[in-house]
């Protein structure tokens, strides 16, 4: 253990799709994982052993863990564990209140900036950020139509998050659909799949839509062309961003991190008034990691993908209250 380090016992783990793009070795915005190396990963884990006085033994704390039962962190870690705020229990801190929600609410909110009335696509909206950035829009006054892969999706979204539609995109057709719920057309459509469905909603976007590239799970198992295989063809109706004065624009939502605080005051407010739902697929064992991660691309989970390794050691706890 070096000066300034701690020493963590890994808790709980969150998984998400961006985690798949981490492992290949290409350019990105983090630097790839490399062979060898922990997979990295979201999580709340607690000090066991501390070498720093603003994480002192028994400190419950939350940041990039990886998939390790222990992790030793200092200050000069990529990503430097923080103290998980009083009273927040793990599972909201990795779930309603984590880097899913966050990631919805800038992604919505700073980009796809929605006004009253206006018609709000989402795909993957039965997940974890699709479900948070669909319930946002519906704050925000606009009229939301919610993209998923199964029926009980399709209810939870409709009869739960009160989206005025649904559409299973395994059984429906998705344009037909589209066409018949957005007769006016699309205004902003938060998209996590990419794909086919990317070039459907582009010919189906109103004038001056705003399109927020959050993800691309239908593309992330494929091959990329920037190592020398050839990766799926984009889409092939890109002109209708010149007709329509469409927006399309990716983001990072560590681009944002400066203003979380004013984003998780928001989403706590909207969770004390009932106007926030979320839901929670938590599997148990360290074993049980890879199977976990793999549940993300098969659309087994329900909601935000956690893993739990352990609980807190409440005398360790205790101890740092005293």
């Amino acid at each position: 253990q070096a000066r300034g380090e701690v020493l963590i016992k890994t808790l709980m783990l969150s998984f998400d799709p961006a985690m798949r793009g981490w492992m290949d070795d290409i350019p990105s915005y983090l630097p790839p994982v490399a062979l060898g190396d922990p997979m990295r990963a979201a999580g709340v884990g607690q000090v066991i052993q501390s070498d720093n006085p603003d994480l002192p033994l028994g400190t419950l704390v939350q940041g990039v863990l990886g998939w390790q039962e222990y992790v030793a962190a200092g200050p000069n870690s990529l990503f430097p564990p923080r103290p998980l705020p009083s009273g927040t229990p793990a599972n909201l801190a990795l779930s309603i209140l984590g880097a899913t929600s966050l990631t919805a609410y800038f992604g919505l909110l700073r980009i796809g900036k929605p006004q009253p009335g206006d018609t709000v696509l989402v795909s993957a909206a039965a997940g974890a950020t699709g479900s948070v950035a669909a319930q946002i829009a519906k704050i925000k006054g606009c009229r939301v139509i919610g993209l998923a892969g199964n029926d009980e999706k399709c209810c939870w979204l409709r009869d739960e998050l009160h989206l005025d539609a649904a559409i299973n995109y395994k059984t429906e057709n998705v344009a037909q659909q589209l066409a018949n719920h957005c007769p006016d057309g699309i205004d902003v459509f938060f998209d996590n799949v990419g794909g086919e469905l990317l070039q459907t909603v582009i010919s189906l976007a109103s004038d001056h839509a705003r399109f927020v590239l959050c993800g691309a799970i239908s593309q992330y198992n494929t091959a990329h062309d920037l190592d020398g295989t050839v990766a799926q063809p984009g889409p092939s109706n890109l002109f209708h961003l010149i007709s329509k004065r469409i927006k399309m624009q990716g983001f990072i939502v560590f681009d944002y991190m400066d203003q979380a605080e004013i984003a998780i005051a928001d989403l706590v407010q909207w969770l004390s008034d009932g106007r926030l739902h979320w839901r929670e697929d938590t599997q148990q064992g360290f074993d049980n990691i890879p199977k976990t991660f793999l549940r993300l691309f098969d659309g087994s989970n329900r909601g935000k993908q956690l893993l739990k390794l352990a609980d807190p050691d409440d005398e360790l706890t205790c101890t740092n209250e005293k």
